[in-house]
C-alpha cells in the first residue's frame, strides 16, 4: 500500500518542480497544461482504483480478486408487448359514380380536383327525347283527365256503362304512372354526388356516351379513413376490439395515430391463415392517402407488477437461461447464477416469469467477468 502511495506522490513532486519555469512561448504553455491534465486524470483513475480496494479490505474481502459491476435493484413496473403488422389505407366514405341510363354527356360540371357536396351535380346528359315524351305524356294525360272526370260524373248518376268508366280511370292512371316514370328518368339524366367529397378523376369527356356500370367520377372524402391488415391466427385470443395500437406511415416518418381497434374478422382465410384487423382514423390536414401503406403497433400483452430486465444479460445454458445477481453475506457481495423462466420481449426488455424477486440486485455490466462465489464491488 505505501508502494502505491509513494508512485502517485512523485507525478505531483514534478509538477511542482516545473511550476518555477521561466519564459514559455504560449504554445509550451498549452502543452504544458495539457500534459497536467492527462497527469490529473491518470490521478483520478488510480485514487479511485484504490478507493474501491480499501472498501474491499474494510468489508473483509479480497481487493485482488474482486471484479466491478454495476447493478440493477429489481422493481415491479408494467410490462406491454407489442406487434406489427402492415396495412393499406381505405377512405371510408368513396364513390365510382356511374349513370344510372344511357346517354349522351352534354355537360360536366365539375373537373379533377374539385370538392363537392352530396347532391351536386357532376354531369347531365342529353334529354331531348326524354323532354318530348313527358310533353307528348302530358298533352294526353289531360284529355284522359277530362275523359275521366266525365265518365266518372256519368257513372255516378247511372248514366252509361261501367266499363266506359273503368277504361276512362284506366287511362288516366296508365298515362299518370308514365308521366311519372318519364320524370324518373328525367331526373336520372342528372349525374349528382353521392358524397361529400374531392373529385379524384374523371375519365370520360363531353359528347361520349355513358353507360350504365362504366365509372364516370371517382369521388373520395379524406376525413374519415380506414385502415386494414392481415394479422396471424394466432393472435385471435391475444387482442380484441377497442385494443389500442399506434399507427405510423413509412411515407410520412414523422407522423403517427393513436387509435383502437374497431373491427375484428370473424373467419380465418386458409390460405395464408390471417383474419382481418381494422381501424378508423381522422386525416390530419388529409395529408394521409388512400392506398398508403401503414404500419399498425398492437398491443397483444399486458402485465401489470412484472418483473423486467435488459435482455442482452441473460444467457443460457444446457439447463435454460440464466443470469447473475450480487447478494449480501458475510458483509460482502458475492455473485450467485440465477436460473429464470422468461416470458415476452419487447425493445430490449425481457419479462421474468420465476426466479427473481422485488429487491434484488441484477449484475447488468461485468457479468461476463463473474462467476459464482464471486466477490463483486459496486463500481462509482
Amino acid at each position: 500500500m505505501k508502494k502505491i502511495i509513494f508512485a502517485l506522490i512523485i507525478p505531483l513532486i514534478f509538477v511542482a518542480c516545473n511550476s518555477n519555469d521561466k519564459a514559455l512561448t504560449p504554445d509550451e504553455i498549452r502543452n504544458r497544461i495539457n500534459e497536467y491534465k492527462a497527469q490529473i486524470k491518470e490521478l483520478n483513475t488510480k485514487i479511485s482504483e484504490l478507493k474501491s480496494q480499501l472498501e474491499i479490505l474494510e468489508n473483509g474481502g479480497d481487493a485482488l480478486n474482486a471484479v466491478k459491476v454495476n447493478t440493477l435493484v429489481i422493481k415491479p413496473v408494467t410490462f406491454k408487448h407489442y406487434f406489427q403488422a402492415t396495412g393499406s389505407v381505405e377512405a371510408v366514405n368513396e364513390a365510382y359514380v356511374s349513370p344510372q341510363l344511357s346517354g349522351e354527356i352534354v355537360k360536366i360540371a365539375v373537373e379533377e380536383g374539385d370538392n363537392v357536396k352530396k347532391g351536386q351535380l357532376l354531369a347531365k346528359l342529353d334529354t331531348q327525347i326524354i323532354e318530348n315524351n313527358i310533353k307528348e305524356i302530358e298533352t294526353s294525360l289531360e284529355l284522359a283527365k277530362v275523359m275521366y272526370e266525365k265518365q266518372k260524373e256519368l257513372w255516378s248518376k247511372k248514366i252509361g256503362s261501367e266499363i266506359q268508366y273503368l277504361q276512362a280511370k284506366n287511362k288516366y292512371e296508365s298515362l299518370k304512372q308514365r308521366l311519372a316514370t318519364l320524370r324518373s328518368q328525367y331526373n336520372l339524366s342528372f349525374i349528382k354526388s353521392p358524397i361529400d367529397g374531392y373529385i379524384d378523376d374523371v375519365s370520360q369527356k363531353l359528347g361520349e356516351i355513358a353507360v350504365p356500370g362504366r365509372v364516370i367520377f371517382h369521388v373520395v372524402n379524406l376525413n374519415d379513413l380506414l385502415i386494414k391488415t392481415k394479422v396471424s391466427e394466432v393472435y385471435l385470443n391475444s387482442i380484441k376490439k377497442g385494443d389500442s395500437i399506434t399507427v405510423s406511415f413509412p411515407s410520412i416518418p414523422e407522423m403517427s395515430v393513436n387509435t383502437v381497434i374497431s373491427r375484428l374478422g370473424q373467419v380465418i382465410n386458409p390460405s395464408d391463415r390471417t383474419f382481418t384487423v381494422e381501424t378508423k382514423i381522422k386525416n390530419r390536414n388529409n395529408s394521409i392517402k388512400p392506398n398508403m401503406l401503414a404500419t399498425l403497433t398492437i398491443n397483444d400483452y399486458t402485465s401489470g407488477n412484472s418483473i423486467v430486465i435488459p435482455s442482452f444479460i441473460i444467457r443460457e445454458d444446457i439447463k435454460g437461461y440464466y443470469i447473475y445477481v450480487a447478494e449480501e453475506k458475510d458483509g460482502k457481495w458475492i455473485a450467485d447464477k440465477r436460473y429464470i423462466k422468461t416470458g415476452k420481449s419487447y425493445k430490449g426488455n425481457t419479462e421474468v416469469l420465476e426466479g427473481l424477486k422485488p429487491g434484488e440486485r441484477v449484475i447488468t455490466d461485468g457479468y461476463n467477468n463473474v462467476s459464482t462465489g464471486q466477490v463483486v464491488v459496486f463500481q462509482k
